[in-house]
């Protein structure tokens, strides 16, 4: 991996050498779907396109003018994604020290995204076919006998609705990833010339990957549910009904989120054990600063940052909005139905169109970032993070405007004339509630505000008061986002209960949808958010390659300002998705009780915890999160062991390392943070999944035997039910805490409190380090929990009867 003389010493001062680094595989790895387009002739290619596009168009058309407006918008924003591309990969790539470095990190990062989605597939196959078996054998719904929609049929359905959600996720992740190994050598380059190039490169790298992986999930939901209503034949005399149809999209949503929850997982074990590993002997051990070339584990540690925070995010945030999707479409359907509405289709797709308007907006706002002709590292620099708070702000009017126009459209009914109008307030509540969620997440990680500073200072006092004080912030943390979702739930409810919507009994029935549509509201930006999301990987792996290539400290300083602005926007993103993940959670349940009020041919309407089964089902429910959150931070653990093991041997014995005398081998690093990534994230991930089917099951069973045939779905839904509050609270106080602690070491290392390499700065680190599994990997690993088991109790409800 090292050429012979570099491995002897012999060839002098490492700065007067042409750098090298190592290259973790021997060629590019493209995936087989894209190996076999480009093979294809490029005529061949584009006419099947064509086909494919007038397919999808005439499936549309055939369906409803809504989805060909969806479709369509959804095209462009695919065409804007493109020119994103195109201009983020026209920019140059630097000096070619930082080229070779950028090669080092995208080859390890492809390396394992293969190995790990591979071992990804090959569960969700395995999963699929354990779907198939119950459904085939499962009890049919009498709306489904009487649509002629046998066990056969919604079996193969469902497992096709899964491995679709599961292929498109994976796309998403391998989109976030694409794009961050080439950006971030661009964004280095760009911060030689000035900080506000080097913030529009990596905006604008965030915004295509944001793009592609909302307009994904959008655009595959669409052409899935007209391909269901055509082959179906929906609405036409014995077949389906069409606010029947979104049930048939859970499956979906599922595949979604099972493999967001594998590549949480797996990615943010890797990237938080090498950055672990890096840090404790790098920085506290040997006193060399963050990022380092001398340090052995600093690639594997730029890897993860690709292969965590990038692909992981974008399978994640794919997973979200799915989710959010599908359980509107649920509740608009159910709710029409109940109503009687003449044309139920506008409650049922308009989730889908204000995802579409979100594309639009979304684009507006990244565009809206822009380069200046102060050029040089020497120009002021503006705070990044005001300029991206000024896009989220405009974003924010397009979205408020986008919705208002879209409630008109599609929600107004003669049977309750202003009942839109109550809904565009909800979706103005879920708008409200995000841009509060993004404020809350800045204030308790930013380091301009009080709370960070506060940690910050308690370094000073030694490693045991900055734990202290990171752990008293983050429980405090949890008050506000809670206050805010809860008043966000209530007052969509009750809004959308006093729309007017009424069913046969006169009872308001719009409350449910109402905070459906103060989710979508809350996600309406969704683009942006993964946008800000994106830039701060990309901002920290362009950093790591400025420090790596030994870049002019001025430049370095542009990097550092940009990582510490990246970390408070990952902050904010988490944040955001817990909020929208409860939000989404509150759905799904609801329309599990309905989908077992179906099954059962009785009412499901609440759920007793005072019965002693139902609230060990809770207590369960409560325990998977603290158990899954604690296997989640000793994988960290146990690997970043290794890797400290490793970087310390490298040290004892090759003593030239520090010297520049040597070559550290980084490959070697890599290859144990991946191997143990991938062994580590089985465990948790299974408990995850397993756990609800099997009390469900048991349950059920002893339901049978007592005389209480839906115990097994009352012990589920307690299950679920406590298993999402604790859950939410878990991964508010892992993000937070997380986040501050890593900006109160960025805080010092801007020279406050003795600066880099003082006592407060070391026990600064130690807190970055205790926090860094907290906010990289169990905390964003919950929210994708959070959801997914929503989905399978929704998937699986007929394994409880």
């Amino acid at each position: 991996m090292m050429d012979d003389d570099m491995e002897t010493g012999t060839l002098g001062a490492y700065q007067d050498r042409p750098r090298t680094f190592p290259n973790m595989r021997t060629k590019p790895y493209t995936p087989l779907i894209f190996r076999i387009l480009l093979g294809i002739n490029v005529r061949v290619l584009f006419i099947l396109l064509l086909l494919a596009l007038l397919a999808i168009f005439y499936v549309g058309a055939s369906t409803s003018p809504i989805i060909v407006f969806v479709i369509s918008v959804c095209i462009l924003s695919f065409l804007v994604a493109l020119y994103l591309t195109k201009w983020v990969l026209a920019k140059d790539e630097g000096p070619p020290e930082m080229v070779q470095i950028s090669d080092a990190i995208r080859d390890g990062a492809e390396g394992f995204f293969r190995t790990q989605y591979g071992s990804i597939s090959k569960m969700a196959m395995l999963l699929a076919v354990v779907i198939l078996c119950i459904y085939l054998f499962r009890s049919t719904t009498p709306q489904q006998e009487a649509s002629g929609l046998g066990r056969t049929t919604s079996a193969y359905i469902t497992v096709a609705a899964f491995l679709l959600g599961a292929l498109c996720s994976g796309i998403a992740g391998y989109v976030g990833m694409w794009v961050s190994v080439r950006a971030n050598v661009r964004v280095s380059s760009a911060a030689r010339r000035s900080a506000r190039e080097a913030l529009q490169v990596a905006t604008r790298a965030g915004g295509l990957s944001a793009i592609i992986v909302v307009g994904m999930a959008v655009i595959g939901i669409a052409v899935l549910y007209a391909t269901f209503y055509v082959w179906l034949g929906v609405d036409s005399p014995g077949s389906m009904k069409v606010t029947d149809l979104p049930l048939l999209l859970v499956g979906y949503g599922f595949g979604a989120s099972f493999v967001a929850l594998f590549a949480q997982l797996g990615g943010g074990i890797y990237t938080k054990a090498a950055d672990v590993g890096a840090d404790l002997v790098g920085k506290v051990e040997q006193g060399i600063p963050e990022d380092d070339p001398r340090n052995p584990a600093v690639i594997a540690d730029l890897v993860g940052d690709n292969v965590g925070d990038c692909a992981a995010r974008g399978a994640d945030l794919f997973e979200s909005i799915a989710a959010e999707i599908i359980s509107a479409m649920i509740l608009g359907g159910t709710m029409a139905q109940r109503c009687k509405i003449a044309d139920p289709s506008g409650f049922i797709l308009f989730p889908l169109v204000v995802h579409s308007f979100d594309l639009v907006v979304s684009s507006a706002g990244i565009f809206s970032i822009r380069g200046t002709r102060e050029t040089g590292v020497m120009a002021p620099v503006e705070d990044p993070m005001t300029i991206l708070q000024k896009g989220y702000s405009f974003t924010i009017v397009l979205a408020v405007l986008a919705f208002g126009l879209s409630t008109r459209w599609l929600l107004f009914t003669e049977q309750a004339p202003s009942a839109w109008f109550n809904f565009a307030l909800c979706g103005l509540i879920g708008i409200i509630t995000a841009y509060i969620f993004v404020w809350i997440a800045k204030y308790y990680t930013d380091y301009k505000h009080e709370p960070v500073r506060i940690l910050a200072l308690s370094s000073s006092t030694g490693h045991g008061t900055n734990i202290i004080a990171g752990v008293s912030l983050g429980l405090e943390s949890t008050a506000l986002p809670v206050l805010v979702i809860s008043v966000s739930i209530i007052s969509a409810f009750w809004l959308g209960r006093t729309s007017g919507l009424v069913d046969e009994t006169g009872t308001p029935t719009g409350g449910l949808f109402g905070t459906a549509v103060a989710t979508m509201g809350m996600l309406s930006t969704a683009a942006y958010i993964l946008t800000m999301d994106m830039f701060g990987p990309i901002a920290d792996n362009a950093g790591g390659i400025v420090e790596m290539s030994q870049q002019p400290e001025s430049v370095r300083e542009i990097t550092d300002i940009l990582d510490a602005v990246g970390n408070t926007t990952k902050a904010t993103t988490k944040g955001f998705a817990i909020g929208s993940a409860a939000l989404a959670s509150f759905l799904l349940f609801s329309a599990y009780m309905d989908e077992v009020s179906s099954f059962a041919l009785e009412p499901f309407k609440q759920v007793d915890i005072a019965i002693p089964e139902v609230f060990i089902g809770g207590l369960l429910g409560s325990m998977l999160i603290y158990v899954f959150s604690a296997w989640a931070c000793s994988a960290v653990g146990r690997t970043a062991q290794e890797v400290v093991n490793e970087v310390r041997r490298q040290f004892i014995e090759r003593p030239g390392i520090m010297d520049y005398k040597e070559k550290p081998d980084y490959g070697r690093c890599v290859a144990i943070v991946a191997s143990a990534s991938l062994r580590e994230m089985i465990k948790p991930g299974a408990l995850a999944i397993i756990s609800p089917m099997v009390v469900g099951f048991l349950f059920r069973v002893l339901g049978y035997y007592t005389g209480h045939p839906l115990l097994g779905a009352k012990v589920v839904a307690a299950f679920l039910m406590f298993a999402t509050v604790s859950g939410i609270l878990m991964a508010l106080f892992l993000n937070t805490a997380g986040g501050a602690w890593d900006n109160a070491k960025k805080y010092i290392e801007t020279g406050a409190l003795g600066g880099k390499g003082s006592e407060a700065h070391k026990a600064a680190v130690t807190g970055d380090t205790v926090g860094d599994p907290f906010k990289d990997t169990a905390g964003p690993s919950l929210h994708v929990l959070i959801k997914m088991l929503a989905t399978i109790t929704l998937v699986m409800a007929p394994v409880f009867l």
